[in-house]
């Protein structure tokens, strides 16, 4: 997945919203992108955490949710549709989600492939080793982390989702990246509607404790800008816990 030609950086601004429900963040996208197609707002990318939720993208099958009423009731996890493509997942405390309400300019495959490449980045930086599969679309990266897993039983897990949607040529939603999420509460649905595949997270792949969201949030989207071709203030993304908060109103 070699990077393509440098091209001019757009300006942008990124923001650190904190933990807030996945319903709020999908209105205020809406109206960020918005004001990109009309000319009057910033490209923004947002990075925040979710409290429980499980969403189903365009494509789902409400079947992969095999939870009960009760039993997402009894764990406090909300159900939403989303307008990404793809299945069904979920988001809770300890992933970082990343929403870039960007203009596509190279198309659909490299944006998607342009996010890869920066999460790669970041997980090498912690001793991970990831890669991109277009067949399933998310990183993927081995047991490493495990010693006490043998070589050959070792299998590929996803560590980060991907899904979007465009109109207009400005996306939204974007991926969501495990750092130390509850892991069994992926059991409570076929995740991204692959049955048998293995969930992971950056603190069981690298056997070490992950970062936060908050203080992971300013080098993610230093490493968007450069794949995503952003240009965002430099004494923004030395901000320490992220740029700043925006209004969800």
């Amino acid at each position: 997945m070699p990077a393509p030609p440098a091209a001019a950086l757009a300006p942008a601004v990124w923001r650190w919203l904190g933990r807030v429900p996945f319903a709020e963040t999908a209105a205020l996208q809406e109206r960020l992108r918005r004001d990109v197609i009309a000319g009057v707002g910033p490209e923004t990318v947002l990075l925040l955490e979710h409290a429980p939720v499980i969403t189903l993208g365009r494509a789902a099958d409400g079947a992969n949710v095999l939870a009960t009423e009760e039993e997402l009731a009894r764990r406090g996890v909300a159900v939403h549709r989303a307008s990404r493509g793809g299945d069904v997942t979920y988001h809770g405390p300890g992933q970082l989600v990343g929403y870039p309400v960007v203009r596509l300019r190279r198309g659909v495959r490299a944006h998607v492939e342009g996010m890869a490449r920066a999460l790669i980045e970041v997980l090498a930086a912690w001793g991970v080793e990831a890669r991109y599969r277009s067949d399933a679309p998310g990183l993927w990266t081995k047991d490493e982390g495990q010693p006490e897993i043998e070589p050959a039983a070792r299998t590929e897990r996803k560590i980060c989702a991907f899904g979007i949607n465009v109109h207009h040529r400005v996306s939204v939603h974007g991926f969501a990246l495990n750092l130390d999420p509850a892991l069994d509460a992926f059991r409570l649905i076929v995740p991204c509607g692959m049955a048998g595949a293995a969930v992971t997270s950056l603190r069981e792949a690298s056997g070490r404790a992950a970062p936060s969201p908050e203080a992971l949030a300013p080098v993610v989207a230093e490493a968007l800008g450069r794949h995503l071709g952003l240009a965002f203030d430099a004494d923004q993304i030395a901000t320490e816990g992220g740029a700043v908060t925006m209004d969800l109103a």
